[in-house]
């Protein structure tokens, strides 16, 4: 449908849907699939009416604000971990919420605000849209941070949790970029598991 192809893989409300059709048409659209419903309030255009794949990653991002993808999600995103992952998980710094929608579902974990603006970047495809992820080194502090329990108390220690916890390939773990991991140190959550990061990128 023309209409709505002007929309793309973009999440939009409703208001703005209404703007533009009526209430019936837009719950008509849902029922013929054009338009897939992520919560109340806010759709996005399915493939077969925009002819463009969904992007988990930018539903994500608007399904909770503000968020980026990270932890597993980003991980695997990058390539740092060979499991394909199910839930798209992200951080926030407001409540700690999980969405079942009919694109998957969607995990968001609550980080610190000073922390949480550490390491983001805008992942920009094929110049139509971008999402926010965490830079590669950020996503595994989100791991350290998140994991309850978490005592690592050395660097061989750091090592074994990389390679056999999260089965990061060690090539790509070294090109870690240290300064964002100092970057969180500073910011003051699991200082000590983090420092033995820098310490285990710096080795």
């Amino acid at each position: 449908m023309k209409l709505l192809e002007q929309f793309g893989v973009v999440p939009v409300s409703s208001a703005v849907l209404s703007a533009i059709l009526s209430e019936y048409r837009i719950s008509a659209l849902e029922t013929a699939g054009s338009l897939v419903r992520l919560k109340k309030g806010l759709f996005v255009v399915s493939s077969q009416a925009s002819g463009q794949a969904l992007s988990r990653e930018l539903a994500a991002n608007h399904l909770l604000g503000p968020s980026y993808v990270s932890l597993e999600s980003a991980l695997s995103f990058y390539g740092l971990i060979p499991e394909r992952v199910y839930a798209v998980r992200s951080a926030t710094f407001k409540r700690a919420k999980k969405f079942s929608t009919p694109m998957g579902n969607f995990d968001y974990v609550t980080m610190p605000e000073k922390y949480f603006s550490i390491g983001i970047r805008a992942e920009i495809v094929e110049n139509q849209y971008s999402f926010l992820i965490a830079e590669p080194a950020k996503a595994v502090c989100d791991m350290i941070v998140t994991t309850p329990y978490l005592r690592l108390q050395s660097v061989r220690a750091m090592h074994d949790y990389l390679t056999e916890d999260l089965r990061i390939d060690m090539d790509m773990a070294k090109m870690l970029d240290k300064t964002v991991v100092n970057q969180c140190i500073e910011s003051g959550k699991k200082k000590m598991e983090l420092k033995w990061l820098l310490k285990f990128l710096e080795k």
